[in-house]
């Protein structure tokens, strides 16, 4: 069965009532992004449960979820004891094991398993590989050394002087085909859906206890609902409906990253170039992984993102128009590994924009973290928040489905 789309002026003859026979829904998700759709589809799987997504575009996953990098990460940088580290691991795990058991699954998301290298032009890059190693065997995470001899003879025109980390686990995949599986999968267990809905408002009803949610439909204006629980994973929005309701304000932060298209004068096949996604290493300065070679399922390259700190207050400011501004420190970054790349035959074609929930300063001092927590201690119980979903997001969102889940349980 397909879910059901909600019409506010028929919401009262379409809600499921939840367990308490005072709520619409045992859950309200908002945000309908990759993560959001995954937390949406396992939470309507449980006996009982009535879920309802709401996404305030015109479809799933068209923001965030719709500007990155669609790689499957390995999960190899992040600390052992990491919501990061761990969530990766198991979500490209279950979205591997999905791809190799479940026909469904493998008929509706395209994916590839390429591997990855992260190369080394100095002795001091070594360093940093070594260190990288040590941490992905901490993990479980397939690597090993590849030596420079082995690189050149292996990529001829992808320079690694001092060597390369090799990603066995690294993969790319469809951000959308992604999103409409767990989408399938909400509206076969006949979850619902409501689009073009923003959240305006949320009260905690303490004496209930439920929360009761104030949404603004764009074609029929203002309606309400009530809910046991509430799942914040607004994206870039977090922070903003985190601030609706908890008394512990937070302050949003936002980088953008921009891509560029890889058009040569002289064409010349992706794969004599390499059939690995290619990395720096990070610079030790940086808050990011650096402006690395991908490419997508057709084997199309692309170079990015970068990384542009924006100062702005809301998520509604963000301009995503790349700029050619960008262009010369793009260039600059990735001739470091591909020397025959020239600036003329990069183009930047769209940008992302991470939600950070530190600062520019903070992000360059320590490891930021996903934060997934219930607010019980706040006093909100049952209100779960989704802070600093960047990425690993894309491949940690079926783990990141499976933590909120068990909070409740």
């Amino acid at each position: 069965m397909l879910a059901r789309i909600i019409k506010p002026r028929k919401l009262s003859c379409h809600f499921q009532l939840a367990s308490r026979n005072y709520s619409d829904f045992s859950h309200v998700v908002i945000g309908g992004g990759v993560v959001g759709t995954a937390i949406a589809s396992e939470l309507q799987k449980v006996s009982g449960n009535s879920v309802l997504l709401v996404e305030k575009n015109q479809g799933l996953g068209l923001e965030t979820t719709s500007r990155n990098s669609e790689v499957i990460h390995a999960g190899l940088y992040y600390p052992p004891n990491s919501l990061k580290a761990q969530l990766c691991i198991k979500g490209k795990e279950k979205i591997y094991q999905a791809w190799d058991s479940d026909p469904n699954f493998k008929s509706q998301v395209p994916l590839r398993k390429c591997g990855k290298w992260v190369v080394a032009q100095s002795e001091s890059e070594i360093e940093y590989l070594e260190k990288l190693s040590k941490n992905a065997t901490d993990l479980k995470v397939p690597v090993s050394m590849i030596s420079a001899s082995m690189a050149a003879k292996k990529y001829p025109l992808i320079r690694a002087e001092a060597g390369a980390l090799e990603s066995h686990t690294t993969g790319i995949i469809s951000a959308h085909d992604l999103t409409h599986y767990y989408q399938s999968v909400f509206e076969i267990n006949e979850g619902t859906v409501s689009l073009n809905t923003t959240l305006k408002d949320i009260q905690f009803n303490q004496g209930v206890p439920n929360y009761t949610l104030n949404l603004f439909d764009d074609e029929n204006g203002e309606f309400e609902i009530q809910a046991d629980n509430v799942i914040n994973a607004a994206g870039l929005y977090a922070a903003e409906i985190s601030n609706l309701l908890l008394p512990n304000k937070i302050s949003p932060y936002f980088a953008k990253g921009t891509y560029f298209s890889f058009e040569p004068e002289t064409p010349i096949s992706s794969s004599k170039i390499t059939e690995v996604l290619i990395y720096p290493c990070p610079n030790p300065n940086a808050s990011s992984l650096g402006t690395h070679l991908t490419f997508d399922l057709g084997g199309q390259l692309r170079f990015g993102p970068d990384l542009e700190w924006l100062d702005i207050e809301r998520a509604e400011q963000i301009d995503y128009t790349p700029s050619s501004d960008n262009l010369q420190a793009a260039y600059e970054a990735i001739k470091t590994y591909l020397p025959l790349i020239t600036p003329q035959a990069l183009h930047p074609t769209y940008s992302g924009v991470r939600p950070k929930v530190v600062s520019e300063i903070e992000n360059k001092k320590a490891f930021a973290d996903f934060i997934i927590r219930d607010e019980k201690n706040q006093g909100f119980a049952g209100f779960v928040n989704l802070l600093g979903i960047e990425s690993p997001g894309l491949t940690a969102s079926w783990s990141i489905a499976d933590y909120v889940r068990d909070i409740y349980h």
